[in-house]
Order: C-alpha cells, then sequence, then structure tokens
C-alpha cells in the first residue's frame, strides 16, 4: 500500500485538511450510497422503531442546527439499528436538511409562536413530519401517526398535540409559498441564492433543483484488474442495474445505490465509488510514464488511486495530508486496489525539503472549500456555510498554491480543484495567483458544465455530476 513519511510540517494547523464540517465527495458518495442501500457498516442487532427512527432524526438534525457535522454524527446516531429503520432515518435526515432553507418558514406559518430554543427537537420533528408528507410515498395517515409518536419517543408528550395539529394543517390546507423569498423556495441560504443569481443567472433553477436531489452512485472500474464491460456483466449476473458513464472510459452509473460491500469484487479491487466530476481530473492531468506527481490534499485517496490506474508506470506517486488519521484512509484505499503510493504527513503549503527534491512533474491541489458544489452529499452545508466564510476559504486556497508552486519543476502542471460553485473560490483564486510569475493557464478539453475565465466549471444539473471547478496551471521554464 505505499509508506508513511511524517514530514516535519506536519504539526503545523491543517491547510490541506477539509473543513471540519464537510466531506470530501468520494466519502460523502461512499456514505450516500451507504445511506440508499440501507446497510450500515456499525450495523448492531438492536432494532429501531419506524417511530423512534423519526425521533433520532429529530434529535441528528438539532445537533446540525446547533453547528454539528453531518457525517460526524451519524455513525454514532445509528450504531446498532438495523434496516429498514435505519434507512428511513436516514433518508428523513438528508431529505430535510437538503429541505431545511424552505421547511423551516414553512413550517412556521403552522405555528401560532416560535418554539423555544430547547425544543428545537420538535421544530426538527414538525420539519421532518412536512418533508415525509410532500416527498415520500408512505401512506398518509401512518406519515402523521407515526411523527406524532416520535414526539414521546423524545420525552416530549407536551408536543404530540403540536405536531399532530401542523401535519394535519398541512394535509388540510398544503402550502402557501407566496410568503416565502426566492431564496427559501429554493431551499437555499438568502446569501448563497443571491451570490449563485449574480454568478449564473438562470442557472440558479438547475442548481437549486440539484442540491435538493438525490446524488446518483457512480463507479470508477479499476481496469488494470477487469475490463468495464466485464465489470457490467459482473454487475447485472448479481442483480445490479448500471449503464455506463458517458464520456468516462472507465465510469458506470447504478440505476440506484447499493451497499459497497455487495458490488462484485469491491474488496479485491475491481471498482471504485467516485463521482462522475471528480473522475475528470486524472484525464486533465495526464501523468505519463516516468513522472514524479504529487497528490496535495489526498485523502480520502479517490483521486491519487485513479492516477495510478490512469497511468500505472507513474514514477512515484506521493499523498500528502496534514491528518495521519485521514492518510489512513489513503493507505486504506490504496492496499485494496493494490497501488503503492508514498504518504506523506506533512502541511501542502509548507512541504518538507526532502519532500520537494526533485521537483514534481505535475501536483494535483484539490484545496479546502466551501463545499457548495456538492450540497446534496452534504445538506449540512446549507445551514452551517456563511458568505464570511469565504474570504477565509480564499486565503487558505491561495496560501496552498503559493506553497505548492516551489515543488513544481518548471514546465510542470498543477491541477487545482475545488468542490465550490462559487468565483470567489475559483477563477477569482487563479486571478491573485496568477500575478506570480511564471505562471501559465492551459485550457482544458472539457465540454460538460460551464467554461470560466481561468477553468471549467461542473454543475450538477449537467450529467448529475458534483459542482467542480478544474484550472490547469503550467510552470514557464524562467
Amino acid at each position: 500500500m505505499g509508506s508513511l513519511w511524517r514530514g516535519n510540517a506536519c504539526h503545523h494547523r491543517s491547510t490541506n485538511a477539509w473543513s471540519e464540517n464537510t466531506i470530501c465527495g468520494d466519502v460523502a458518495q461512499w456514505l450516500q450510497n451507504t445511506i440508499d442501500a440501507g446497510v450500515s457498516l456499525l450495523v448492531g442487532h438492536r432494532g429501531l422503531t419506524v417511530a423512534s427512527a423519526r425521533a433520532t432524526a429529530a434529535k441528528v438534525i438539532r445537533r446540525v442546527l446547533e453547528g454539528e457535522s453531518l457525517h460526524r454524527l451519524l455513525p454514532g446516531a445509528l450504531d446498532g439499528t438495523q434496516p429498514p429503520s435505519r434507512a428511513l432515518c436516514q433518508e428523513l435526515i438528508y431529505g430535510s436538511l437538503r429541505e431545511w432553507p424552505l421547511l423551516a418558514p414553512l413550517s412556521r406559518q403552522f405555528l401560532k409562536k416560535p418554539l423555544r430554543s430547547k425544543d428545537a427537537d420538535i421544530q426538527a420533528l414538525i420539519c421532518i413530519g412536512l418533508y415525509e408528507q410532500s416527498h415520500l410515498k408512505t401512506p398518509a395517515h401512518a406519515a402523521l401517526s407515526e411523527t406524532v409518536n416520535a414526539a414521546k419517543d423524545l420525552k416530549k408528550h407536551w408536543a404530540t398535540g403540536l405536531v399532530n395539529g401542523v401535519l394535519r394543517n398541512h394535509q388540510r390546507q398544503g402550502i402557501s409559498l407566496e410568503a416565502l423569498s426566492p431564496a427559501q423556495r429554493a431551499a437555499l441560504p438568502d446569501w448563497l441564492y443571491s451570490q449563485l443569481v449574480t454568478e449564473y443567472g438562470d442557472r440558479i433553477e438547475g442548481i437549486a433543483a440539484a442540491s435538493r436531489s438525490r446524488p446518483p452512485m457512480v463507479l470508477r472500474v479499476n481496469t488494470l484488474k477487469i475490463s468495464r464491460s466485464d465489470y457490467l456483466t459482473a454487475l447485472t449476473a448479481v442483480g445490479i442495474d448500471a449503464k455506463i458513464c458517458q464520456r468516462l472510459s472507465t465510469g458506470i452509473i447504478l440505476s440506484r445505490g447499493v451497499d459497497v460491500f455487495t458490488l462484485p469484487g469491491f474488496s479485491e479491487g475491481w471498482a471504485s465509488v467516485q463521482d462522475r466530476s471528480a473522475q475528470l481530473a486524472a484525464g486533465l492531468i495526464n501523468p505519463q510514464s516516468g513522472e514524479r506527481i504529487l497528490d496535495a490534499c489526498s485523502a480520502p485517496g479517490g483521486k491519487a488511486c485513479h492516477l495510478l490506474e490512469y497511468q500505472p508506470n507513474i514514477g512515484e506517486l506521493v499523498a500528502c495530508d496534514i491528518s495521519e488519521t485521514r492518510l489512513m484512509r489513503v493507505a486504506e484505499n490504496s492496499a485494496r486496489l493494490d497501488l503503492p503510493m508514498k504518504m506523506v504527513m506533512a502541511d501542502a503549503k509548507d512541504l518538507p525539503p526532502a519532500i520537494i527534491s526533485p521537483p514534481f512533474d505535475a501536483i494535483l491541489a484539490d484545496v479546502p472549500c466551501s463545499a457548495t458544489g456538492v450540497m446534496r452529499r452534504n445538506p449540512d452545508v446549507k445551514l452551517h456555510r456563511r458568505e464570511a466564510d469565504l474570504e477565509g476559504f480564499a486565503e487558505q486556497q491561495l496560501a496552498i498554491l503559493q506553497g505548492l508552486w516551489p515543488a513544481l519543476k518548471p514546465g510542470g502542471r498543477l491541477l487545482y480543484v475545488t468542490c465550490s460553485i462559487l468565483r470567489a473560490e475559483n477563477d477569482d483564486v487563479i486571478r491573485a495567483f496568477c500575478e506570480e510569475p511564471g505562471v501559465e493557464i492551459t485550457p482544458l478539453p472539457l465540454t460538460e458544465g460551464v467554461r470560466c475565465e481561468y477553468g471549467w466549471q461542473t454543475l450538477p444539473q449537467v450529467d448529475d455530476g458534483d459542482g467542480l471547478y478544474f484550472s490547469l496551471l503550467k510552470k514557464r521554464h524562467a
């Protein structure tokens, strides 16, 4: 699986770790697909009733409202539960959070007065009930009855009448969107809606709709072990419906999410879960035989492994991350896929001299960002992210580029990647970095998404991939 080298910058404040409140696309897709399948890696033997599934969902959402990260909460909250109630719980959590900027003001239409902060779990339960009535196929009487029962599971018997009244009124009266703002109707925070309208105009409708949708499960076939056509045959043999991803040589999209361990040959490294937009990165770097390549913000290692699958004769691939724990995820992936690489625990903006000698032929910088391009996978972004965060992200992103540039050899190339759809973290950062001497922009051979001044932006409503930004930089010879 490769070796782990601890650089002398490993104790610096993290600049190449992802935000504490978000997870990158590869991990998020794995988690969402576990949810879609209704199977948890932490499954135990203790049952979860349908009523307590709703109560558990309300507790999780309350903690998200208090600022906790969804992906950190879920495993502990669902530990020991069993499908199908666990699958329902997760669907209610993800679905309600995707719709939260709409559901929260909508729920207030049915309340005579706001709930107290200590009753945020009841607020969450009401929104869960509204979501289930509007989006799921649960029989109306069952959804209402079980949501009312969930208030008892929350030890708030006083709220049963309130929950019952709100949901019955919603059933009878429906909803009125006229009193809501355009941002609320789009289920987006006000600041983000305004920003996206400014930057994308009429495309806002598609962006908003995509942020409210369930992402597809996409695979990347490891063609060092099996061809894509043979893997499609293997999927069909076990009853998994799938088709090829257009314009991706190794991509496969499933008609529905499944547990990864039901995939043929998953443990043997035949395939990985990776969003279709993320699968573009390897081809854009276009690694050549014998080259020395750095994946500067590597965890969990999906793109690093793809580079080695794309070009098995890479001279050396170095995977760098600030966290030893996160690097272990890289190690697990590289071991499963049988792809050797060197792993370095260091700060991407201050690499140890021993690592950058000799300099790299190519660098992949998949930097920390607002995660606005993966809101459907990280719906708590809609609650946690603030406009003021963008300045800090942009400063961090520019610092990483400035730190990595000396590690790139003259004539080398650096691929800058974010999972943001906001100009402040994308074109604006590259524009500022282009003031550095020797920076050239290389045009990208992409067709999906939107061409930007300094790169390319994929959008979730186009080909159903995540919203990623790519900019390919070349270092001029002195």
